[in-house]
């Protein structure tokens, strides 16, 4: 019974990371795009992004937008 509790504060912990997280990454993508990829912070992630992109293939947009799908349908 123990580690169930265990289990459960780890994920309700990651949880509440990712909460966090993802607004921020969103906003740094968002003046990455605004202002380009030499901004301080941002541009670290923007560069971070556009790298995991080029990692699919040439055809990022289509990768994207199947993670997009993907994640939408695992947020049900």
């Amino acid at each position: 019974m123990k580690y169930k509790t265990i289990l459960n504060s780890t994920k309700d912990f990651f949880k509440r990371v990712t909460d966090v997280l993802v607004p921020i990454v969103s906003v740094a993508l968002l003046l990455g795009i605004i202002f380009g990829p030499d901004a301080p912070f941002v541009g670290d992630v923007y560069k971070n992004i556009s790298d995991l992109l080029n990692l699919i293939g040439p055809d990022g947009i289509l990768g994207l937008v199947a993670i997009i799908i993907i994640l939408a349908y695992l947020k049900k």
